[in-house]
């Protein structure tokens, strides 16, 4: 392939917002669940079809992440013109809690019949069937890292959610928002793309993308400057367990000409492997070296790298970090 091909693929590969690269992996359940109907004529028909295929607490909350995520499409037009928020009035507590219910109810029948939604849909959807088949489920808010331009920001603010789900007494982690697809920038439109990732994702993963409003996990602190400051993962990342272990920030702070050591793990020296420089030139990664299932190597920081600088494995981008120069 030639460096203008490769240049060419790449930069169509920068235009995805959210991408999911790595092939499609269908597990049984997910098998099954392809097969539903793409429309159900209430909530709780599609309840009773998930517990009457699954009975294991895991296999039903994976049913439903699956059906939403085949099902449903992330409304990108109301996410760029939100519909005015609806208030309402209230003489008593009681009286404010069924009209909160009430809202709900509608925001759920709203992405169930429409089949289109935001992440309040996806969520309180998602929130609402795993009741139905008895599942113990939470609505998280928080902050979303998905851009370059995220690498560094000085706050957090709230403008995702996601659920939290118990599963044999142990809560695991689900966003089926980005478990649907994601926002092609080149097309101008959303492309479903199952991405399973996002379904009891590793928490180390799964909060260098996240971001509690509480600002904790089942309890514990989580590093906000840590979320901010680190580097900026991809789905091939936590696919492929991709750790980054070195640098131990994603802002790095570099004098012209200085040498930078990275260290990520599960990558072999004899990979497709390397960076893209300011004119969007593959630059492979050379004197690469294997240590502890990790690869260890240098990158030469020069006026050719631009104000980030992103890894490749392949097609895809693997990690970014944010340049400094001193």
């Amino acid at each position: 392939m030639t460096i203008k091909k490769i240049t060419f693929l790449f930069l169509f590969v920068n235009f995805i917002f959210l991408h999911s690269s790595y092939p499609q992996k269908y597990n049984d359940v997910d098998k099954l669940v392809l097969k539903y109907p793409k429309h159900f004529k209430t909530t709780e028909a599609l309840a009773e079809r998930i517990q009457k295929d699954f009975t294991s607490e895991r296999d039903k909350a994976r049913a439903i992440y699956s059906w939403i995520a085949f099902n449903i499409k992330y409304d990108y037009a109301s996410f760029l013109n939100p519909p005015r928020t609806q208030g309402f009035s209230y003489s008593t507590e009681a009286e404010k809690q069924r009209k909160i219910q009430l809202l709900n109810d509608k925001l759920i029948q709203k992405a169930f019949t429409a089949q289109k939604a935001v992440c309040e849909g996806f969520t309180a959807l998602y929130q609402h069937l795993a009741g139905l088949t008895g599942l113990k489920c939470e609505i998280i808010k928080g902050d979303s890292k998905t851009r370059l331009e995220d690498i560094g920001r000085k706050e957090t603010s709230s403008n995702h959610a996601w659920n939290m789900v118990l599963i044999d007494k142990k809560w695991i982690l689900v966003d089926v928002t980005w478990g649907q697809g994601y926002y092609d920038s080149s097309k101008g439109r959303m492309i479903n793309d199952f991405a399973p990732i996002y379904f009891d994702t590793d928490p180390d993963y799964f909060f260098q993308k996240h971001f509690p409003d509480s600002g904790t996990y089942l309890g514990q602190k989580l590093s906000k400057e840590d979320f901010l400051n680190g580097p900026l993962i991809y789905n091939i990342t936590i696919e492929g367990d991709h750790k980054i272990t070195q640098p131990n920030s994603g802002l790095i702070e570099v004098k012209n000409g200085e040498n930078i050591t990275f260290r990520i793990k599960n990558i072999s020296k004899t990979a497709q492997f390397f960076y893209l420089n300011k004119k969007n030139q593959p630059i492979r990664i050379e004197n690469a070296k294997e240590r502890k299932g990790s690869l260890e190597f240098q990158v030469t920081f020069d006026k050719n790298i631009g104000q980030f600088i992103t890894f490749y494995l392949g097609e895809s981008s693997i990690v970014s970090f944010k340049v400094i120069w001193k």
